[in-house]
């Protein structure tokens, strides 16, 4: 048995995932010439180590990696606003084309989670061969497209049309921001700064179901659209300006020969990579930053699935991002009925609370993920190990199954509003922790295969959400909410509770992973 509780693996000591981040460095390491001292900041030794060179993106200075994060945040929000934005008015989109809340639903919503869910094969793909400088710039215009296609739209075919699109157009967004967080940052850093993401798509999720509502009532459901498009349009030029390659690629050094007269020797040097210059950083298209082909790792997430760490990540990832939604698709059912009868706009303002509330979750969660990991490593003789994240799940996995028991049997009881927003505030505090954990943990065990593993999870998020959308408000018309929200409750603690077998047995999970000849092919 291992610190921690960590189940070792005596044929495997130091999986892939199991890193020293407090290496001490003695006289013995020192007479060896062949040893080169880690890199470190303080006494934290960083993973990954970066290069020597000034065009790794780990060796950028903060703020060029802050503008980065905080512009693809900012995006990543907009965009994952798309899907939940037209909840708030599911009953206008319907009466305006003669449909049912399920078919805007699935149509709307659905379909567009599914097809950024399989877009993301595609676009992950296209970021690993010619880099995520050009998919991003290329979806951002996609998105003021569609979104502008939106609001001009004219029957209810045209907009579903249009939001197949738009969902493909999103998957970048869904996918490569997390894992370009893993190219700009190290080890110890990657929770805080997977928080700032999440809590832009927090915000996205609760503030653009807020303003959407006001929008909806006052204008009409196509100016959510038009604002999209307006929003985009202001993006594009930060995208093309501030968001530089992060995919660093290694080309061959350049040497010269040097001839010493004294000793009659001839040198040869490897010579410094020079520093690209600002135009330079600018070009779209890099060209190849890898050999790999385009089409096998576009279908490189379908054998992740035999992934143990991959999988469980995918499921549970899934059933949190899942619950927002289904939250978001019930919000105007339950709210706009008796006993509440809110309007549009008032169940928008539903989520200015749960806003709030995320926020202070992120920001937590996002600290925590740090915190627990250094002090772990620390009382664990400095060597990290990935499971540590997982602690963050026995606070995601107690708040909400009570969310979810509280927010059903009050509705059902019709108990005054502020009892079940209060109940949907502990859910909303409890996805950024699964988030944040779910993340860092597939990160930090198959970094090489990241941005792919995303992907996978993603996709089983969007099949979910889609299954989900078809049949949830009927599920809820003719079950109640009490029988609806016990049912999401046992589903999310029994996805929850593979936690702890993860955990414990999590490192040998790796090492099988590290040692298995069909793995290592992928």
């Amino acid at each position: 048995m291992g610190s921690w509780g960590i189940i070792q693996d005596p044929k495997y000591p130091t999986p892939p995932g199991t890193v020293n981040l407090n290496e001490k460095v003695d006289s013995a390491k020192l007479d060896d010439w062949e040893y080169e001292e880690p890199k470190k900041i303080g006494d934290i030794v960083l993973n990954p180590q970066p290069t020597d060179s000034p065009n790794d993106p780990l060796n950028w200075s903060m703020a060029t990696k802050m503008a980065i994060l905080f512009i693809l945040s900012l995006t990543a929000g907009v965009t994952v606003s798309l899907g939940p934005m037209i909840t708030t008015g599911l009953d206008e989109v319907a009466k305006a084309f003669g449909v049912t809340d399920d078919q805007v639903s699935f149509n709307l919503v659905g379909l567009l989670q599914l097809t950024t869910g399989s877009g993301t094969f595609f676009t992950a793909a296209a970021a690993a061969v010619w880099g995520k400088r050009p998919v991003f710039i290329i979806s951002t215009l996609f998105l003021f497209g569609t979104s502008a296609w939106g609001f001009f739209a004219g029957s209810f075919i045209s907009l579903t049309l249009m939001r197949v699109i738009q969902g493909f157009s999103a998957a970048p967004l869904e996918t490569l921001v997390s894992a370009t967080v893993s190219e700009l940052f190290f080890v110890h850093e990657k929770g805080k700064m997977l928080s700032i993401w999440n809590l832009f798509v927090m915000g996205g999720v609760k503030l653009g179901q807020l303003i959407a509502g006001f929008i909806i009532q006052n204008l009409g459901f196509k100016f959510t659209f038009g604002i999209c498009a307006a929003i985009y349009a202001a993006i594009i030029p930060l995208m093309y300006f501030f968001v530089p390659e992060t995919v660093y690629f290694a080309k061959d050094p350049e040497t010269e020969v040097i001839f010493d007269k004294s000793s009659l020797r001839v040198y040869e040097i490897i010579l410094p990579e020079p520093k690209k210059t600002y135009p330079q950083r600018l070009k779209i298209f890099q060209g190849r930053v890898s050999h790999a082909s385009f089409w096998r790792t576009a279908f490189k997430p379908l054998p992740l699935i035999t992934f143990p760490a991959v999988i469980y990540a995918a499921f549970t990832y899934s059933v949190y991002a899942a619950g927002l939604t289904l939250i978001a698709l019930l919000q105007d059912t339950i709210f706009s009925a008796a006993p509440y009868n809110l309007s549009s706009s008032a169940i928008g303002l539903t989520n200015l609370p749960l806003f709030g509330v995320g926020l202070v979750g992120t920001l937590v969660s996002g600290y925590c993920a740090d915190f627990v990991v250094q002090f772990m490593t620390r009382h664990n003789n400095g060597v990290y190990e990935p499971e540590f994240r997982l602690v963050l799940m026995l606070v995601a996995t107690s708040l909400s199954t009570v969310a979810y028991i509280g927010f059903g049997y009050s509705v059902a009881a019709g108990a005054t509003i502020y009892i079940p927003i209060a109940f949907l505030g502990v859910q909303t505090m409890a996805v950024p922790f699964a988030t944040s954990a779910m993340f860092t943990y597939v990160m930090d065990c198959h970094p090489g295969h990241a941005a792919q593993a995303f992907v996978t999870m993603n996709f089983v998020k969007a099949l979910l959400s889609l299954v989900m959308s078809n049949f949830v408000n009927g599920f809820f018309e003719g079950s109640g909410a009490r029988t609806v929200f016990t049912v999401v409750a046992v589903a999310n603690l029994g996805v929850s509770a593979c936690s702890l077998p993860m955990y414990l047995f999590g490192k040998r999970v790796r090492s099988w992973v590290a040692r298995s000849g069909f793995h290592q092919k992928i």
